[in-house]
C-alpha cells in the first residue's frame, strides 16, 4: 500500500532485529508500506544457523556476525533499545530506556529466551571450561577448540525439549564432532551420549530413518525420552530423566541446550492467550494477526506458529504477513495462509547434509517438489545450507529479498 500525499504515513515499529525482524522490515519497506522502525539491543547480528557448524569446527566464528548497523534494510530507522511492554490500547510500545514509541501497526518478531537458569546448575557449568553450547556465540565459538582437541573421555550431548528454537538443531554439531574424531582415529575412545526428549530422533519417519542410521554408524548411545534435570559442574556430573525415571552420567564435555520461552513482557502485556504457558504471541498462526488486536503481528520463534520453529521457516513467513498486512491497510481481508512450512538441514557429516522440509501436519515438503527424496543425506545439501545460504541470508534474507 502507498499512502497518499495527503495522508500521514503508516507508523510500523518491528520489535527485534534478528531474522524475522529484519526480513519483515525489508519487505514492508519494498511494499511502501509507511514508516518502519525496528527496535533491536544488540550491536552485533548473528546468523545463528552458523553456531553449529562453529561448534563442530565447520566454521570461523568471525563468518556468523556482522555488524547490525551494516544489515538493517536501507530505507529502515534503527532504534537501539528493547522493548519493556506493549499497551495495545493506546499503540505504544514503552523501552527499557523509559522512552516510547507510538505505533499504526506493530509486528513483534522478539525470538525466544534461552531459560539456562530453568536447568540447576546449568549456568554454572557453562562457566567451566567443560561446558560448551552451539545457542550461544560465545559458548559455541568456546565449543570449536574443546571438541577439536578432545582424545578420550565422555562428552554428553543435550536436546530441548519442545517449544524450541530449531531445537533438533542441538544434533549437528555432535554430528560433526564424530565425524572429526572418526578422521583421526579416536572415535572409540570417546564416548558420546546423547539425550533426546522424544521417543524417536526428530518425529518425521523418513528423516529418523537417516538420522538413526547415522546415530548407528557413529556408535552414539542415545537416551529417548529422557531430558537434563540437574548439573554438577563441581563433579561433573547431570541428571536426567523422565517421570520417576534418573539417571546420573558423568561427563568431561557437557554440550547442552538450554529450555526456551518467549520473553516474559510478552504475557505481561497481555499479548498471549491466558492459557499458554510459554507466552508466545498470540496469533493466528496462518495470518499471522493477532486474535484480539488487529493492529498486532507476530511471526518467528516468539508467534504461535503452531510448527517447529525455525529460521529457515521465516522467509514464508514474513511473505504471508506483509501481504496480509498492505490488505488490511487497503481495507482488505488478509487471505494468504502460511501451511506451516519449517527446514532443519541436519550437518550429519562434515560434508553432507540431511534436509529435512515439511508442512505443520509433518508431510514432507521438498523445496523442488518433484524430487521427494531431497531429504536424504547429499554432499549438495551440504552446499546448499553451508555455502549458498550464508550469503543468500546476509544479501538477500535481511534485505527482504528473498
Amino acid at each position: 500500500m502507498t499512502p497518499s500525499s495527503s495522508a500521514a504515513p503508516v507508523r510500523v515499529v518491528v520489535i527485534g532485529g534478528g531474522n524475522a525482524g529484519l526480513s519483515v522490515a525489508g519487505r514492508l519497506h519494498r511494499a511502501r508500506v509507511g514508516e518502519i522502525t525496528v527496535i533491536e539491543p544488540r550491536e552485533q547480528h548473528v546468523f545463528a544457523p552458523l553456531q553449529s557448524h562453529i561448534a563442530g569446527g565447520a566454521a570461523r566464528a568471525s563468518e556468523a556476525v556482522r555488524r547490525q548497523a551494516d544489515v538493517i534494510p536501507p530505507g529502515v530507522r534503527w532504534l537501539r533499545d528493547e522493548a519493556f511492554t506493549v499497551d495495545a490500547e493506546t499503540r505504544r510500545v514503552h523501552l527499557v530506556s523509559g522512552r516510547r514509541i507510538d505505533y499504526d501497526q506493530l509486528v513483534v518478531c522478539a525470538g525466544m529466551r534461552m531459560a539456562w537458569e530453568q536447568i540447576p546448575g546449568l549456568t554454572e557449568a557453562m562457566a567451566t571450561p567443560e561446558g560448551v553450547s552451539n545457542y550461544d556465540y560465545d559458548l559455541a565459538a568456546k565449543a570449536s577448540p574443546v571438541l577439536r582437541d578432545l582424545r578420550r573421555g565422555t562428552v554428553v550431548f543435550t536436546q530441548p525439549p519442545e517449544p524450541a528454537s530449531c531445537g533438533a538443531a542441538a544434533q549437528k554439531p555432535m554430528y560433526l564432532a564424530c565425524d572429526w574424531w572418526r578422521a583421526i582415529g579416536v572415535r572409540d575412545d570417546i564416548r558420546v551420549v546423547f539425550v533426546c526428549p522424544d521417543p524417536v530422533p526428530f518425529g518425521i519417519p523418513a528423516i529418523d530413518r537417516e538420522l538413526r542410521r547415522k546415530l548407528d554408524e557413529y556408535g552414539i548411545e542415545v537416551r529417548y525420552q529422557r531430558e537434563l534435570t540437574n548439573v554438577d559442574a563441581d563433579s561433573r556430573t547431570i541428571e536426567i530423566g523422565h517421570g520417576e525415571a534418573r539417571e546420573t552420567i558423568a561427563y568431561d564435555v557437557l554440550h547442552a541446550v538450554p529450555p526456551q520461552r518467549a520473553p516474559e513482557w510478552i504475557a505481561g502485556s497481555g499479548l498471549s492467550a491466558s492459557d499458554d504457558p510459554h507466552g508466545f504471541v498470540d496469533v493466528d498462526p496462518e495470518t499471522f494477526q493477532h486474535v484480539r488486536h488487529p493492529e498486532i503481528w507476530a511471526l518467528g520463534d516468539a508467534a504461535t506458529v503452531a510448527t517447529r520453529r525455525s529460521g529457515g521457516a521465516i522467509r514464508q513467513q514474513a511473505k504471508a504477513l506483509v501481504k496480509n498486512m498492505t490488505a488490511v491497510l487497503a481495507g482488505r481481508t488478509p487471505t494468504a495462509r502460511y501451511n506451516g512450512y519449517s527446514v532443519v538441514p541436519f550437518t550429519v557429516s562434515r560434508g553432507t547434509v540431511v534436509f529435512a522440509e515439511f508442512d505443520r501436519a509433518g508431510r514432507l515438503q521438498p523445496t523442488i517438489p518433484f524430487w521427494r527424496s531431497l531429504y536424504r543425506e547429499r554432499r549438495l545439501s551440504w552446499i546448499a545450507d553451508r555455502r549458498v545460504l550464508p550469503w543468500v541470508y546476509w544479501h538477500l534474507i535481511l534485505r527482504g529479498r528473498a
